[in-house]
């Protein structure tokens, strides 16, 4: 039976063997959920990069730049880490290049992995599905908060781990204790994320319909995934 081990943030997955292992990269409020909603939307593909300075340079490209840092749009670029930004019907077909604070890092670091794709409440049950029918050993990546564990990962990480556990065995201790908080709380996540960092520190920005948006569960039948250091669907 293969398992299922969750890293809770970026700086851990040293610790784990990414070889013949699908990846899975959650970055609940916002990215990957602003990439699963881009890509059911029409969007073509989404490079993901580190720096600012990478992302504007594919502007004179030809792609669409997005950059956040700390929650907010960076000035001179063309999109913001709201997924409502990447539902604009002038973006379908288009290619984006995009730099978060945690999210962007975490999917690059996974590169090495037998597969990568894109998880979010968003797609949930495309992910699982997906899961599954491959049958390999799965690490859940928790994007977490530069280097902190973050309660939101935590909880899809659990919601996975979940979905399959009739099928897929608890790797590590993490995976348990993200599966435990999921149990717990999936009735009332909005309510339970209310206390949390990172939902106040968004919160102060007066972006609760994007933290709302992206709490809902599989409402789109999508599943990015990493191919040549490119998002595509």
């Amino acid at each position: 039976m293969p398992k299922i081990d969750v890293c809770l943030t970026p700086e851990l997955l040293p610790l784990f063997q990414l070889d013949g292992k699908i990846v899975v990269v959650i970055d609940i409020l916002r990215a990957t959920s602003c990439m699963v909603t881009g890509l059911a939307h029409g969007i073509s593909e989404i490079l993901p990069v580190a720096t600012l300075e990478e992302s504007a340079s594919y502007g004179q490209k030809g792609y669409i730049t997005a950059a956040e840092r700390n929650g907010l749009k960076m000035e001179g670029f063309d999109l913001d880490n709201s997924p409502f930004s990447y539902m604009d019907p002038v973006l379908q077909g288009k290619k984006i290049c995009v730099t978060t604070t945690n999210g962007t890092k975490a999917i690059i670091l996974s590169a090495k992995a037998r597969k990568v794709v894109i998880g979010s409440f968003l797609n949930l049950k495309s992910v699982c599905d997906y899961l599954y029918i491959r049958g390999l050993d799965v690490i859940l990546l928790c994007a977490g908060w530069k280097g902190q564990v973050n309660s939101e990962d935590t909880l899809f990480a659990g919601a996975i781990t979940a979905y399959l556990k009739d099928s897929f065995q608890i790797g590590n201790d993490s995976a348990l204790i993200s599966r435990d908080l999921y149990e717990l709380h999936k009735g009332r996540m909005f309510e339970y994320l209310k206390d949390t960092s990172h939902f106040q520190r968004l919160n102060r920005l007066n972006i609760q319909k994007d933290i709302e948006f992206c709490l809902q569960n599989s409402i789109y039948d999508c599943l990015p995934r990493l191919e040549n250091n490119v998002i595509i669907s």
